[in-house]
């Protein structure tokens, strides 16, 4: 029987978060983490709670690096990406929401593998690896042990995507209507 995970690392998807919630019997757990420990301000003034520091996280099943403008200077912090590619070794599945792909090309994680950020950096994604095949169409890209998604919508996407690939797709229906996503534009 194939190794069941039991937590899983998610910044802001609310499905998952939803999911684990709504859904404890499937095992999984949602945190969030910073550097210190300490809440962290968006770019847009938006604070997010954490329940651990980097120092002081458990094991990882799945981590979900996030997007944004944060990202920029994680790009060239010799810290960030050495411990981004220690997680590497040890998660077993690592993803991304739109620029957070950035953060594992600088770090090295994505060579020669399939990939997409949010279309906004999509040229910057190329620059900083062009080994990398990336996928301007696509909301999300799984290439099994590394899932990249676009910007924010498409990273729901990628959640329900995840939640089908760790527990079924039954349960990835019964979360997006939890959610409530339909997604209908009105523009």
């Amino acid at each position: 029987m194939p190794h069941q995970p039991s937590r899983l690392q998610l910044d802001i998807v609310i499905g998952k978060s939803y999911w684990t919630r709504v859904f404890p019997e499937d095992g999984w757990a949602v945190f969030c983490l910073s550097v210190d420990g300490k809440p962290v301000t968006c770019s847009k003034g938006l604070t997010i709670g954490s329940h651990y520091s980097m120092g002081d996280m458990p094991a990882l099943d799945v981590l979900l690096h996030p997007g944004g403008r944060g990202t920029r200077p994680q790009l060239n912090d010799s810290q960030h990406l050495k411990w981004v590619r220690r997680q590497r070794r040890s998660v077993p599945l690592m993803t991304s929401v739109c620029t957070g792909s950035l953060v594992f090309a600088a770090a090295g994680l994505l060579t020669g593998r399939p990939a997409t950020t949010h279309w906004g950096a999509l040229d910057r994604l190329k620059e900083l690896d062009p080994t990398i095949d990336v996928r301007a169409g696509e909301r999300f890209v799984d290439d099994g042990d590394m899932v990249t998604s676009a910007g924010v919508s498409a990273g729901i996407d990628m959640a329900l995507h995840l939640v089908a690939r760790l527990s079924s797709p039954e349960r990835a229906r019964q979360v997006r209507r939890g959610i409530q996503y339909d997604p209908q534009p009105p523009v």
